[in-house]
């Protein structure tokens, strides 16, 4: 399997930081290019979801985690996309490889929050995600996403007896995540 070479990898980076209006067109070239290489279907999801194209990021994601299955920014990243939209039960289930992390691997804290999150515990969603945060330095937006989902959890810790509502609060924090949208 050939990969794309580290300066062509860079050039992608770059377009992607600079929001270039060519940046999916240069990552389908070099797909075109090295078809194997999950890094790129990986870049190419996070372009697709930028731009609110959900079914093809979802296609582009999910292709870079079975090219590369341990691939665990990939991983998360399509866990991430999927709870953001709506499917819980299987960003859970596209995160259970990811259990083999170092507890304290700032991907595992941040699932460990998701997690919390699913399951309406929004204190230990708040304290898992900002554990995460303190120990991520290679994936700075990835930070950002994640500090709006603590904002939200924030407004959501009962102060008092709990609330009962129709819909979870878990529902509610995903459909404002959702028409916000996300980094990815």
């Amino acid at each position: 399997m050939t990969l794309c070479s580290d300066e062509e990898i860079g050039q992608l980076l770059s377009a992607m930081g600079s929001n270039a209006p060519d940046e999916l067109a240069l990552a389908e070239r070099l797909i075109e290019a090295y078809p194997e290489d999950a890094r790129l279907h990986f870049l190419r999801g996070s372009i697709l979801a930028g731009r609110s194209r959900p079914i093809e990021a979802h296609a582009a994601l999910t292709r870079a985690v079975e090219l590369a299955p341990d691939f665990a920014l990939a991983r998360f990243q399509l866990g991430f996309f999927e709870l953001t939209s709506g499917e819980a039960v299987r960003a859970l289930a596209t995160w259970e490889p990811l259990q083999d992390l170092p507890a304290d691997h700032y991907l595992a804290l941040f699932v460990s929050g998701l997690r919390h999150l699913v399951q309406d515990r929004f204190a230990d969603a708040i304290a898992a995600l900002e554990a995460g945060i303190a120990v991520n330095e290679e994936n700075l937006p990835l930070n950002r996403d994640m500090q709006l989902i603590i904002d939200e959890c924030r407004g959501l810790v009962p102060s008092g007896p709990a609330r009962e509502t129709e819909t979870s609060a878990t529902s509610f924090l995903l459909d404002q995540l959702g028409a916000r949208g996300t980094t990815h």
